[in-house]
């Protein structure tokens, strides 16, 4: 088995940033406790590919609904992997959320980022059977996968990431 990457909590004062939407008035006291009882992404299982992410936050979506969820890690890896990100199997299969983007694509050089490679996931409750989501914090809601991965052989790039979303181009 390669081992390939580490989680981490980003900082913080990052967390602190990046959770003022989804908690507007909280003081930094309670952002404190929050980011203390933040959990480092873990496998379920010694078979399981998917390393399993936790809600930092309690949260409802009601079907419609999207919350973009910062997650507090960050995952450094080495060159040529990648951390590919899905909604956890039962939470898709029961109530059809979806990561906004389809699956979630965490580079090796994410990690550099001026947002120190925060992760952050936007998910919809896309239910047809009118269901609600409810998670407590400390409840898995998606899963990461590292892969390999090859460029091709005329391949030249040498740009520079500095964040996520958009951020090269």
């Amino acid at each position: 088995m390669n081992r390939v990457a580490r989680f981490e909590k980003v900082s913080l004062e990052q967390f602190e940033k990046d959770i003022s939407d989804l908690m507007p008035h909280a003081s930094r006291e309670e952002i404190r406790l929050v980011y203390d009882a933040i959990r480092l992404p873990v496998r379920a299982t010694g078979g399981s590919a998917g390393y399993d992410f936790f809600s930092p936050v309690p949260f409802a979506l009601t079907p419609g609904e999207t919350i973009r969820i910062p997650t507090g890690i960050r995952a450094g890896m080495e060159q040529d992997w990648v951390l590919m990100l899905f909604p956890r199997s039962g939470l898709g299969f029961r109530f059809r959320l979806q990561l906004n983007n389809t699956v979630g694509i965490i580079d090796s050089d994410y990690y550099y980022s001026a947002n120190e490679g925060h992760i952050m996931a936007k998910i919809t409750n896309d239910s047809k059977e009118q269901k609600t989501i409810s998670l407590k914090a400390g409840d898995g809601f998606m899963q990461g996968i590292f892969v390999p991965y090859g460029i091709t052989v005329d391949d030249d790039a040498c740009g520079v990431r500095n964040g996520g979303f958009g951020s090269t181009g």
